[in-house]
């Protein structure tokens, strides 16, 4: 998956809930249930930001663990700017 011009709705509440996640680690399906999205959406969700730079991972078991990353502004300033104005274009 790579960066399109679109985010949705969910894509957003996903992003939002790592960011109030803070630093810590969380697996897919945590971040799922905080999100509302389904749990198979937010490990798309979860690769596809650690594919843009914006997570970071731990390869654990039983499940990978993922946390925005604090170097995320700067490893893909573009998308974090167009998640974040589509946090406030859709109230999340």
């Amino acid at each position: 998956m790579g960066e399109r011009n679109e985010v949705s709705v969910q894509e957003v509440r996903f992003y939002v809930a790592a960011k109030n996640a803070a630093d810590r680690w969380a697996t897919a399906n945590e971040l799922a249930d905080k999100s509302k999205v389904a749990q198979r959406t937010a490990r798309a969700f979860a690769l596809k930001f650690v594919k843009l730079g914006l997570f970071d991972i731990a390869e654990v078991f039983p499940a990978h663990r993922y946390r925005l990353s604090s170097l995320a502004a700067k490893r893909n300033a573009s998308y974090v700017r167009r998640l974040d104005e589509a946090v406030a274009v859709f109230g999340v």
